[in-house]
């Protein structure tokens, strides 16, 4: 079978790691890029021999491709959605699927009314150390659960730039761990409490942490940041009465293998689903499903009062 063609939307960071991720793949390919800054598209077209457009109906219009990956800045997801929908494309979209629940409720009745292929890139699920730890786990391996833990610390910070449009912490990494958790476990989760480190004057912290339980009363502890020496890593920690594991994926050492291995692997899978196939990732159900209890975390960090409102002595 011919590989799946991809239009790419964002020639930014994350557009950028899906072009690297591809390379050399017999499976699928991006063979056009929508990407308003000149800079950023003539350096992706020029190194990987794609068309480059300034705007998506630019690259819509051209067609040649077989469906989307949405890599815009987080704040454009619902825009550049409804945009491919009503072009009639199937789309591949970047996590968190919106800044906040709404939009992402939105894009759910956008994707049910144009009945076709949409998924959001929670890459981790194919992670193949992490699939052999979902399947573990509901084979009863572990016994009964007791914990689990993740945690992700980035390299360094984002830019400012990229931090005004990201939605927050909890929006743009946690996601990550909260998702990964409801996968994971099979099981809906409940936040119950947050705290953040950091300076006295940005609102935005560079860690924090969320604790919550599952469905089935699992405790979950997710560790969040932005300063790790020496790069990214992500980790998740489960125990129960039968067994333990600790499986840090991705790490400083090892840099991006993981993810590229499982970018490739999320995008293949995604063109089986779009020629017909069914879903394996995130839908945009659970995109909703997460963005629900990231936006309730996002909002705890500024709340004036949220430490006397998690004590329950917000009255007193």
């Amino acid at each position: 079978m011919a590989p799946f063609r991809f239009g790419l939307v964002g020639a930014g960071r994350m557009g950028r790691t899906h072009l690297r991720a591809f390379v050399g793949s017999d499976r699928v390919r991006v063979v056009a890029v929508a990407e308003p800054d000149e800079r950023s598209r003539n350096e992706v077209t020029s190194t990987y021999g794609i068309a480059g457009f300034a705007d998506l109906d630019e690259m819509v219009a051209a067609g040649g491709f077989d469906g989307v990956i949405v890599a815009s800045p987080t704040d454009t997801h619902l825009a550049v959605l409804t945009a491919v929908s009503s072009a009639g494309l199937p789309v591949l979209c970047e996590k968190p699927c919106g800044t906040n629940p709404e939009e992402a409720r939105r894009a759910l009745t956008l994707g049910a009314a144009s009945g076709l292929a949409v998924q959001v890139a929670y890459w981790r699920r194919y992670v193949p150390s992490l699939q052999r730890l979902r399947s573990r786990i509901s084979e009863g391996a572990f016994g009964d659960l007791l914990s689990i833990g993740c945690a992700q610390w980035d390299g360094e910070p984002p830019s400012p730039a990229f931090r005004a449009r990201s939605g927050g912490i909890f929006v743009d990494m946690g996601v990550h761990e909260i998702d990964q958790v409801r996968w994971l476990l099979d099981a809906d989760v409940r936040p119950i409490g947050v705290a953040g480190l950091r300076d006295p004057s940005p609102a935005e912290p560079d860690g924090a942490a969320l604790v919550a339980e599952t469905s089935s009363g699992v405790p979950v502890a997710v560790s969040l940041g932005r300063h790790y020496p020496g790069g990214d890593m992500v980790r998740v920690e489960v125990f129960g009465t039968g067994d333990h594991v600790l499986d840090e994926f991705l790490t400083p050492s090892e840099g991006e293998a993981v993810q590229l291995l499982a970018l490739e692997s999320q995008a293949a899978a995604f063109a089986d689903y779009a020629r017909g196939g069914r879903c394996t990732g995130a839908t945009i159900e659970d995109a909703v499903a997460t963005l629900d209890i990231a936006s309730w975390a996002q909002s705890q960090l500024v709340a004036d009062e949220r430490a006397d409102a998690w004590l329950g002595r917000a009255d007193e």
